[in-house]
């Protein structure tokens, strides 16, 4: 079972309540952490994994043959982003805007491009102390794609349906995000009773509605109810699977590494009862 944990917002608990889900199966499930936040990447400060294995995140780009090379243009018309440009008898490459389509390569008529690897960050994989599957990209300050990372991340997990993968999503509602629910069973959305929770609570449901993916939603830091976020949920058909109030006790646990259920020991049945709305959904949308 794919599940990613969004938000639209950033800050809203969606690490919080990713890491707490992925401890409180793991006694239950092979369970899988995916740190897709590849630019800020945070779960392991709370699960705290042993990385044992380490590699490289690359794209393909283009590297020019001078010697083949007539300087005809051609590759500089058919690349869409930019990173190639004609200067007198010379063709420029950009690496940092190139996404690695090989267009350029497809379409050059002398043969003269070859494509070499490019760095762009890291994979990272290890276990936790209670037997969680761990990975993380780590994207290379100043590259500007993350998107690549997220997609080579997900060629090392499992191809057991029987595993439970949580996919803790960036923030935001960009490609990245996108790229991150690509292949998801569900989608739990994490927000909060503010104006700006509502707002991009908005986004993230147009973007699942959009890739028809089913969702619920967890409320976090909640002090009392926000009929504007609950009118929203109502009128979507989202569930609201949980809601975490916002509490002292918990807001200083977090700043110190701790997940929720370490914090309060009864959100482990929580989280495990959360688990169970998700598969109920899940197959009541695969029934339809």
């Amino acid at each position: 079972m794919q599940i990613a944990v969004a938000s639209g917002k950033g800050g809203t608990g969606k690490t919080t309540v990713a890491t707490s889900l992925a401890r409180s199966l793991a006694n239950l499930h092979e369970t899988w952490y995916v740190d897709c936040d590849v630019e800020a990447p945070n779960g392991h400060l709370f699960l705290n994994p042993r990385i044992d294995q380490q590699s490289q995140a690359v794209i393909q780009i283009p590297e020019i043959q001078q010697e083949l090379c007539t300087a005809c243009g051609k590759c500089v018309e058919v690349c869409q982003f930019h990173a190639l440009a004609k200067i007198g008898r010379k063709i420029l490459i950009f690496p940092q805007l190139c996404h690695g389509c090989g267009s350029c390569t497809w379409n050059c008529p002398e043969g003269a491009i070859v494509e070499v690897a490019n760095s762009i960050g890291l994979l990272e994989s290890g276990m936790t102390g209670e037997g969680i599957h761990f990975l993380q990209g780590v994207l290379r300050i100043s590259e500007p794609m993350a998107t690549p990372i997220i997609r080579q991340l997900k060629q090392h997990l499992p191809l057991s349906s029987d595993s439970v993968v949580i996919h803790d999503a960036p923030p935001g509602a960009s490609c990245s995000v996108v790229e991150t629910l690509r292949g998801a069973d569900i989608v739990l959305l994490v927000t909060e009773p503010t104006p700006f929770g509502v707002h991009d609570l908005k986004q993230m449901i147009g973007i699942v509605h959009e890739m028809g993916l089913p969702a619920g939603v967890v409320i976090n830091r909640e002090t009392e109810p926000y009929n504007p976020l609950n009118e929203l949920c109502n009128q979507n058909n989202l569930p609201v699977w949980m809601r975490i109030p916002y509490d002292r006790a918990i807001a200083e646990g977090i700043a110190a590494g701790r997940t929720l259920e370490q914090i309060y020991p009864t959100y482990r049945h929580s989280f495990q009862q959360l688990f169970e709305k998700i598969k109920l959904l899940m197959s009541e949308s695969t029934s339809r």
